[in-house]
């Protein structure tokens, strides 16, 4: 049995960090109906029950989306305005390079996914912080937590069921493995919710596949704080100057972060500033002015190579 127990802790691990996240376990049928497949994934030619329960439940779904708006809809018909919800299911999809097996049905491809959706105020009526609507970084943040201590990557991209403005597809070691977004204003209007919630699903194996936590020393000698301000082109992304300084970053650098976006005087125009915060700290002495200056020269060559960013003055 010890085999059976390894393999059930990634999942419990994912479960728990989506739980923790104030999200609630739904259970959806795997038959949805034919208009949720063309609405939510562009889906001209479902998988076709031949004997459905009911003539609406006529199609195997190929996303969880449907179910998840559903699952919404039928909350907010019981006046509760604030939704968390999450499912860990199969979709099925028409694939000829899937064998008959004892798990298997020959041309259908039943690839488990974890969705999750949002709706309503970001967090319960409180006294500590006015009001808001869940947004796209609410979700995102959701959805960072389930890699932690890895990271995901985010690019912008299309999808039938979500905003054209404010959705992206999900990267992990450069494959795509899942979306994330708000809901489309058409289908918002269509399935009659008065806010537009935000969803999104990934591939549950890649999920997995994410490193789990490790112990690292905490040091016991004080951190050096410094800013990085830089210039880059306008269509360069700041997840391409994060992400090519933490790829290979000097051992005294434990975090960086975007806190400043600025446009205008001093700037050119096509041109935008980025300020990073870095945070370096050594596990066995306290960091000289000189170790971090080298640092954070080491992290500029970086990010000068890669996307051509200068020091802005």
């Amino acid at each position: 049995m010890q085999p059976q127990r390894e393999a059930v802790r990634p999942l419990m691990r994912v479960k728990e960090s989506i739980a923790a996240r104030d999200y609630q376990e739904v259970v959806n049928f795997s038959f949805v109906e034919e208009a949720w497949e063309r609405d939510f994934c562009g889906n001209e030619a479902p998988v076709r029950l031949q004997n459905p329960i009911s003539s609406q439940l006529s199609v195997m779904r190929s996303s969880l989306a449907g179910s998840l708006v559903a699952n919404v809809r039928y909350n907010l018909n019981r006046k509760q305005a604030r939704v968390r919800a999450f499912e860990l299911g199969r979709v099925f999809r028409a694939d000829q390079s899937v064998a008959d097996g004892p798990l298997t049905v020959k041309g259908i491809a039943q690839p488990l996914k974890i969705g999750a959706i949002a709706y309503g105020p970001a967090y319960p009526e409180q006294w500590g912080s006015p009001e808001r609507t869940v947004d796209f970084h609410d979700v995102k943040g959701d959805l960072e937590s389930l890699f932690a201590p890895g990271s995901a990557r985010f690019e912008r991209a299309a999808h039938p069921a979500l905003h054209p403005g404010r959705s992206a597809q999900v990267l992990v070691g450069g494959q795509a493995i899942g979306w994330l977004g708000e809901l489309h204003p058409r289908w918002q209007q269509k399935y009659e919710l008065p806010l537009a919630p935000v969803l999104f699903e990934l591939d549950l194996e890649a999920l997995l596949a994410a490193p789990m936590p490790l112990y690292r020393e905490v040091s016991k000698f004080p951190p050096v704080i410094r800013d990085l301000a830089v210039v880059v082109d306008e269509s360069v992304p700041a997840q391409a100057l994060q992400q090519a300084m933490l790829g290979s970053r000097p051992a005294v650098v434990q975090d960086l972060w975007l806190f400043d976006l600025y446009r205008g005087k001093g700037v050119e125009s096509g041109k935008k500033s980025l300020a990073f915060r870095v945070v370096m700290q050594d596990t066995s002495k306290t960091l000289t002015d000189a170790e971090a200056e080298a640092a954070m020269a080491q992290l500029l060559q970086l990010i000068t190579r890669s996307v051509g960013a200068k020091l802005r003055t």
